[in-house]
């Protein structure tokens, strides 16, 4: 099955009913589509009212792709609030357990961030990062180009199916050494993660101003040649795995619906069990 489906669900006006308030995005965007990346959760650690009000406000087959807390994969902005890794990650397993508990869990993401290249010290973070989240399906993104270099490609793969980790396929601007190509293979039999960055080769790279770099990285609107390229990558991966799950992020100029719900006709795809 191939599911689609945006970065979060409270900036697309496209999808919400007219008068929607804040408290019915969630709602309103489930009508559309049957997945959803979580981001909030990069940010902080959420609390277990907020999970909860989440489960119930989605129908029983959503299923959500949360992005790992900043402090676990490298990004940490500002101060960390916990006192230890231990707690960070006890913290971080308890807000997500509740997801899986319902069903409604279909991977964590641990993207990592542009500096984090092919070595044997990063290799070692990411054994020591799933050793304490080994209870859950994790998928890996890598933003260092280093990983699928002519040597390592192979390798970097390998060590995904060898530790059971979902394969972040990625399509996004090719800006140099912090961006990866778009590489269609899975490495498990069950699910694999497409993410969709745009292609704004000067918006990914941060040209001074970081506030306005921030607001126009993912300022991208795929046309029909691009999403039919697309649609090729993800079939193929169709062919690989049972299960895709295809995230559209290219939203700072609110596109993701759109081509989401382009790509979506361009497949001929249609989702049961919606709000």
């Amino acid at each position: 099955m191939i599911y689609v489906g945006l970065t979060g669900w409270g900036d697309h006006p496209d999808v919400y009913s007219p008068g929607s308030k804040q408290k019915d995005k969630l709602a309103d965007y489930s009508a559309h589509f049957p997945i959803v990346e979580l981001d909030s959760s990069f940010y902080a650690v959420q609390p277990e009212r907020n999970i909860s009000k989440w489960i119930h406000e989605t129908p029983d087959n959503f299923q959500f792709v949360v992005k790992a807390y900043q402090g676990m994969t490298g990004h940490q902005r500002g101060e960390n609030p916990f006192e230890s890794r231990e707690e960070l990650f006890e913290a971080y397993r308890l807000s997500v357990r509740p997801l899986k508990e319902a069903g409604k869990l279909a991977m964590v993401l641990l993207q990592f961030p542009p500096w984090f290249d092919c070595q044997k010290e990063h290799v070692d973070e990411i054994r020591s990062i799933i050793d304490e989240l080994k209870e859950f399906d994790l998928a890996i993104e890598f933003r260092h180009q280093s990983w699928y270099a002519t040597d390592m490609k192979d390798k970097t793969l390998a060590f995904l199916r060898e530790h059971g980790l979902i394969h972040s396929v990625c399509d996004e601007p090719q800006a140099g050494d912090g961006s990866i190509p778009l590489v269609p293979e899975s490495s498990r039999k069950d699910k694999v993660l497409v993410r969709l960055h745009g292609r704004n080769v000067y918006g990914w790279l941060n040209p001074g101003n970081a506030e306005k770099w921030r607001e126009v990285r993912y300022l991208y609107d795929y046309n029909h040649q691009e999403l039919t390229d697309i649609s090729k990558a993800v079939e193929s991966l169709k062919k690989q795995a049972e299960d895709v799950y295809v995230i559209f992020n290219n939203n700072s100029g609110g596109h993701a619906a759109g081509d989401a719900k382009q790509f979506q006709q361009m497949n001929n795809l249609q989702f049961d069990g919606l709000s």
